[in-house]
């Protein structure tokens, strides 16, 4: 077995076509087909299957289609690396993994660092779904960072961001919904939910049914910032952090109330794979988040001072 034999791997299952295949990998049809033939003695499969004029992948090939990507990518980050990191020049796609809630907060100051200190770099943002927190070892090796508040992760290198809190928010016309809102009214209110699954919740979701309030959910989305809309209007409750609350326009419909219970507080964090501690670039890479999220940890400091 080689590395250019995982590689042929990787575009026989990703294209599902001897032909196109040998087009993505630059090499003549007879030479892929060879290659498929390895492959097949390899693993006693025979991974491609003729069905009519296409090919179907077999049980086994499905297995190893996602393995064969994250093993290339694994393999190029290995020989991309160099000893030293000159941003100027580097032609690298940073490749993150997070909500819009984070997008929104910290995408353009990070981009803008980028854009000024790596002009010909690219940074990639994919977004989180209910399923980012499982499987986070071929995640990470995928891409460089995971952004994601503690309670999901745990045995990767990762380092924090900044702290929000949890509020709930009403549709501004909810005439029943008075200046507070109580636990009662959260155990009947309809809910809109962010990321609800049996893995997937918001870490305020997870306080309260720790708390014993089973919510009854009306609208799940995989996106913050499309609750106000789903909410306004509506007889809804949903969480929300503050500072989106903060970001909210004034005419949107809906209004923010303080939880009726303790919700924790949110520390958003940036989780990478440990192999990628000691690489400079994705030093470099961590560095300019840390400098892209300074402004949310010196308000938050801010507002303490302002407490005390």
């Amino acid at each position: 077995m080689d590395l250019n034999l995982l590689r042929s791997l990787d575009a026989l299952l990703e294209q599902r076509s001897v032909t196109l295949a040998a087009q993505r990998m630059g090499m003549s049809q007879p030479s892929m087909s060879a290659a498929l033939g390895r492959l097949r003695r390899h693993f006693g499969d025979e991974l491609l299957i003729r069905a009519g004029r296409q090919y179907r992948l077999t049980p086994l090939a499905v297995q190893l289609r996602e393995r064969a990507r994250v093993a290339v990518a694994a393999a190029d980050r290995v020989f991309d690396s160099q000893p030293g990191f000159d941003p100027t020049g580097s032609q690298r796609e940073f490749r993150m993994v997070t909500s819009d809630y984070s997008t929104c907060l910290f995408g353009r100051p990070l981009a803008a660092v980028l854009a000024e200190e790596a002009p010909r770099a690219r940074l990639r943002i994919a977004m989180t779904t209910g399923r980012s927190a499982e499987g986070t070892d071929e995640l990470l090796l995928d891409h460089d960072l995971l952004v994601m508040p503690h309670g999901f992760i745990t045995d990767v290198s990762h380092h924090d961001l900044f702290r929000d809190e949890w509020m709930c928010v009403v549709s501004a016309d909810n005439t029943e919904v008075g200046e507070e809102l109580t636990v009662e009214q959260l155990e009947c209110m309809p809910w809109v939910a962010t990321y609800h699954g049996p893995t997937a919740s918001t870490p305020a979701a997870r306080f309260m049914r720790m708390r014993g309030i089973e919510p009854h959910v009306q609208v799940v989305a995989e996106s913050f910032l499309t609750v106000p809309d789903l909410v306004a209007g509506s007889g809804c409750v949903a969480f929300l952090q503050r500072r989106l609350v903060d970001r909210i326009p004034v005419d949107a419909g809906v209004r923010a109330l303080h939880c009726p219970f303790d919700a924790g507080q949110l520390v958003q964090a940036m989780w990478w794979h440990p192999v990628h501690d000691n690489d400079p670039e994705h030093v470099y890479l961590r560095d300019a988040v840390m400098r892209a999220t300074a402004p949310l940890r010196e308000r938050a400091a801010s507002e303490v001072r302002a407490r005390s």
